[in-house]
């Protein structure tokens, strides 16, 4: 990879249920500096706007929540019907605080299931895209048979971390780019071997495009990285590991399993 490369806002009108995503950042990229897309590009896209054009948007006067949800509304501080959608979008429930519940979806672990107030309509809420992979695939696709341009699209959400304060950006779909970059063998600064060390490329790249598309009222929807020379190809997919395997998960999971309050 190259040791500098730009990262560059698509603003676009508001993005509404139905639009065509791909032909909107194509004219986005048009009719900014970066003068259309290029070979090597890669375009990051957030995922409310992507979940909009794909018209997830639930209202929530026509959720109509069950006893379990009202039940953890109460627990939780949280209204019964948003309840409703984040166990209908979790695999798993795994705790919650106030306002927030803690959910597995689709092997990741995240607050209210990625289903989010901010950026919607009135009294409505946008959950994650179905397919992240595969929304980042077909607007790759669509976009090489608009302009013939090879590059590759990352779907983007923000996240908090553990004991950190503020939201840094996270891949949650990936086409056309290696989502994670394996360093185990290469040697460090003094000749040890790397056993363990992989490099969340997407997840890094998400990060540092959230920085120009905001979190407000930006209308900036999408960014392109450009001149960071990683290989672009039919690499398809975010890298997950089992709940077992992860130092956090495996801790809690560990503690529960021995009577341990957490």
């Amino acid at each position: 990879m190259k040791g500098s490369f730009t990262t560059t806002g698509l603003r676009t009108p508001l993005i509404r249920e139905g639009d065509d995503m791909a032909g909107i950042l194509l004219r986005a990229a048009l009719e900014s500096s970066l003068g259309g897309f290029r070979n090597g590009d890669v375009l990051v896209i957030a995922e409310s706007a992507l979940a909009t054009a794909e018209e997830r948007v639930t209202c929530l006067d026509c959720v109509e929540p069950d006893e379990e949800s009202i039940a953890m509304g109460e627990r939780y501080d949280m209204d019964p019907r948003l309840v409703q959608v984040v166990r209908e979008e979790s695999d798993e429930i795994v705790g919650g605080i106030p306002g927030f519940l803690l959910s597995m979806t689709n092997g990741t672990l995240l607050p209210n299931a990625g289903v989010d107030g901010s950026n919607a309509p009135p009294g409505c809420v946008v959950p994650l895209p179905r397919d992240p992979d595969g929304s980042a695939k077909r607007i790759r696709k669509e976009i090489f048979r608009l302009c013939g341009a090879k590059i590759g699209v990352i779907v983007a959400d923000s996240r908090t971390h553990a004991m950190r304060s503020g939201c840094s950006g996270v891949a949650i779909g990936c086409s056309g780019i290696l989502a994670v970059i394996d360093a185990r063998g290469r040697k460090d600064l003094f000749g040890r071997e790397l056993e363990v060390t992989k490099l969340a490329l997407a997840d890094n790249l998400a990060s540092a495009a959230e920085i120009v598309m905001g979190e407000a009222d930006e209308c900036t929807p999408a960014a392109v990285i450009r001149g960071l020379d990683v290989p672009i190809g039919d690499f398809e997919g975010i890298e997950s590991i089992a709940a077992d395997k992860c130092l956090f998960m495996g801790l809690i999971a560990r503690r529960g399993d021995e009577g341990e309050n957490y």
